[in-house]
């Protein structure tokens, strides 16, 4: 059985496999989530702890957490972890495998959530930097521990594209900062509060001019309909005293 082990903190994973049954019985009837020593691996990995966080089986079928089987099954699934929807609303019957760690499992991954004493090659004794920083104009504050009266865009990490061509300089390349307030933003934010401050005051006034031409209309029905029952009465006096 492979296990692939990740630790966070570096960005480091390591692969190992296992073929002894003693040191791989440990992992079985283990559910996704679950905790276990690192001693079971090796000396080597004394003092860590693992989360097992997922696997495939032999066939390439992932687990799957809240499957409380260890076998394989078909479930219908409409999203999240196993299944990407191309189509707003699809739903379609995958084969996955359960969460529970059986002999029919391949794979395992795990986690590295408490570090031991001492270092593992290739997974905790070195670090690998990020490719990209952040983004959000938040991260990046958080990142180097800035207030708002810093500027965001001094601190942005850029990195480096491979010159094309020899003897060129290298050229590089920062992200667009996303939520960033600038004055444009505050002037676009002021706009748009003019623009409903004013279609709110218009609603109103044509509200109000339209229940005064409703009030205007029923007063003229009114007007009319006295008139011409007064007209009628009229009409009725007249025609008895002839």
């Amino acid at each position: 059985m492979k296990f692939n082990i990740a630790y966070p903190a570096t960005g480091l994973q390591k692969t190992i496999q296992i073929d002894e049954e003693k040191q791989v019985s440990a992992f079985y009837d283990k559910r996704m989530g679950q905790e276990i020593e690192g001693d079971v691996l090796g000396d080597e990995y004394k003092g860590y702890v693992f989360k097992i966080s997922g696997g495939n089986d032999k066939q390439g079928f992932p687990m799957k957490q809240g499957v409380l089987c260890n076998h394989r099954v078909r479930l219908l699934l409409k999203g999240g972890p196993c299944y990407r929807p191309r189509r707003s609303g699809e739903r379609r019957r995958k084969s996955i495998r359960g969460c529970i760690i059986s002999h029919d499992i391949a794979i395992v991954a795990l986690v590295v959530v408490k570090k031991g004493e001492k270092d593992v090659a290739g997974l905790t004794d070195s670090t690998k930097p990020r490719r990209l920083g952040p983004k959000r104009a938040s991260k990046i504050r958080k990142l180097f521990a800035l207030t708002k009266e810093d500027d965001v865009r001094k601190y942005v990490i850029r990195r480096e594209l491979p010159s094309k061509k020899e003897g060129k300089k290298a050229r590089t390349r920062a992200p667009k900062i996303q939520r960033l307030i600038t004055p444009v933003v505050l002037q676009r934010r002021k706009k748009l509060q003019s623009i409903k401050r004013t279609r709110a005051k218009r609603t109103k006034e044509q509200a109000a001019a339209y229940a005064k031409l409703i009030s205007q209309r029923r007063e003229d029905r009114l007007k009319k309909s006295r008139s011409s029952k007064t007209a009628s009465r009229l009409s009725r006096s007249s025609a008895g005293k002839k």
